[in-house]
């Protein structure tokens, strides 16, 4: 054990409060810092179960959450890029003149393109550009709805239900990341 670590032990040892004092107190401040950003989006409860489900929330500033939040969105939108292609029908002849299997190869784009709008916003955060930023979060919701409005023009080709939730989680993520723009000041 070094000389420095051995003082700190010792500190330690002399009054352990000052050290579970500290690291209480600033944790209760982040998680401070949390909610109140959370408080300022559309859905608080999704903002708050995500941002504490990453450990590293707890010693983030406000754009620091923005970003946390973006990775999800990132996480989600690839997700459901990856769900659209494994929808796909394996024979290519089979599916060369379905209609859903057009759909779902678009929709599959459209949520890559998401995930792209996402990845942007989050070099936009850096660089605090945050009018990008949110230019980007809001493409990024938009892509889900063509995909969705894609479908309204087949009226025989429903729409999957699974497809349905996977495109409302996207779009109430993005939402949030956008109440924390606006916390942020865009």
């Amino acid at each position: 054990m070094g000389l420095k670590n051995f003082l700190i032990f010792l500190l330690f040892l002399a009054n352990p409060t000052i050290f579970l004092h500290q690291t209480t107190k600033f944790v209760a401040a982040d998680q401070t810092l949390i909610q109140k950003t959370c408080r300022n989006t559309l859905y608080y409860d999704l903002c708050m179960s995500s941002l504490k489900s990453d450990p590293t929330s707890l010693t983030a500033d406000t754009k620091g959450l923005a970003a946390i939040m973006v990775s999800i969105g990132v996480s989600n939108a690839t997700a459901t890029a990856t769900y659209l292609s494994t929808q796909l029908p394996t024979s290519a002849g089979a599916a060369a003149n379905n209609n859903r299997t057009k759909l779902l190869r678009q929709c599959s784009e459209k949520y890559g393109f998401a995930a792209e709008a996402l990845r942007a916003s989050l070099k936009d955060l850096a660089e605090e550009t945050y009018d990008y930023a949110y230019m980007h979060v809001s493409a990024a919701a938009d892509y889900a709805n063509v995909c969705h409005d894609g479908f309204k023009g087949f009226p025989t080709v429903a729409y999957p239900a699974k497809l349905g939730r996977r495109e409302e989680g996207l779009k109430r993520i993005c939402r949030v990341v956008l109440g924390i723009l606006d916390v942020l000041g865009w």
